[in-house]
């Protein structure tokens, strides 16, 4: 029985390194946020065990949750690099599957056809706006810059403010809000599905997306010209390493010396 219950650790701290290998691997990915093991205690015992005498059998992995606490801000001075201070994700939709994707990665740029999109393609969503720039509905919609105003003159640049407008400025010197950009909010974000390149899918355990403009209620408002980097804190993940290698050696004395002492017997009663 004590091979098993060591087995079981073993097993145990294996996941909490392979954990731990990830978020360390991740140290340096825009946006990536790290993740913590769980484990329980395992109990076999009958209605009828004395309680005095029940002792537990191994233990399992509980659950593997995401920590989304706000990353490190970093500068770049590109316009298109957003970091949200606070609450939100990023809606991004693949254009060419159509699914939704969360993200909390702003690195954004203009594609050829004028879409602000992420690095793997997907189009950022907004809210549509009327001609003074005011949101004028609710349904999010992709952003395209057009590349001359109504005027002819030639697109120029593109910002995003602090509340989330997407501005587009031309050669003539004026300048059109295309949108305002829509973040994300879960009451359960550590329920979301994750997808990889620092994207998440919203599933049943997160709740679906509720939408609000940056700086308004929970929402945090946007850093231009700044990225949200990974929030892996490399010395608490070597200090979190060393205690997990240490469990893992430890589990695997307790099944060596498990099969010595079943050698033994085994040896006495020959």
């Amino acid at each position: 029985m004590s091979f098993y219950t060591s087995l079981s650790g073993l097993k145990s701290a294996q996941t909490d390194l392979s954990v731990i290998s990830n978020n360390i691997a991740n140290s340096e990915t825009g946006g990536f946020k790290k993740s913590n093991t769980a484990f329980s205690d395992i109990i076999a015992a009958s209605a009828n065990s004395n309680p005095n005498t029940t002792f537990g059998v191994g233990s399992s992995v509980a659950k593997i949750t995401q920590d989304f606490t706000l990353g490190p801000i970093e500068q770049t001075g590109n316009a298109l690099d957003v970091a949200v201070n606070g609450e939100g994700f990023f809606t991004v939709v693949n254009p060419l599957s159509g699914d939704t994707q969360y993200t909390r990665n702003g690195a954004f740029t203009v594609d050829g056809d004028g879409y602000i999109t992420n690095a793997q393609g997907s189009q950022l969503q907004v809210y549509p706006v009327d001609s003074t720039g005011a949101i004028s509905g609710t349904t999010l919609q992709a952003v395209q810059i057009p590349s001359t105003n109504a005027a002819g003159a030639d697109y120029s640049g593109v910002s995003v403010g602090e509340n989330g407008d997407v501005v587009a400025t031309y050669s003539d010197g004026t300048s059109e809000t295309l949108g305002v950009v829509a973040l994300a909010h879960f009451i359960a974000p550590t329920g979301l599905k994750q997808l990889g390149n620092a994207t998440w899918a919203a599933t049943g355990t997160s709740g679906t997306a509720t939408y609000g403009q940056p700086g308004s209620n929970s929402y945090g408002s946007l850093l231009s010209g700044a990225l949200e980097r990974s929030n892996v804190d490399i010395a608490e993940e070597l200090v979190s390493l060393i205690t997990a290698q240490r469990n893992f050696q430890a589990n695997a004395k307790a099944i060596d010396t498990a099969t010595q002492i079943s050698q033994t017997i085994i040896n006495l009663r020959t």
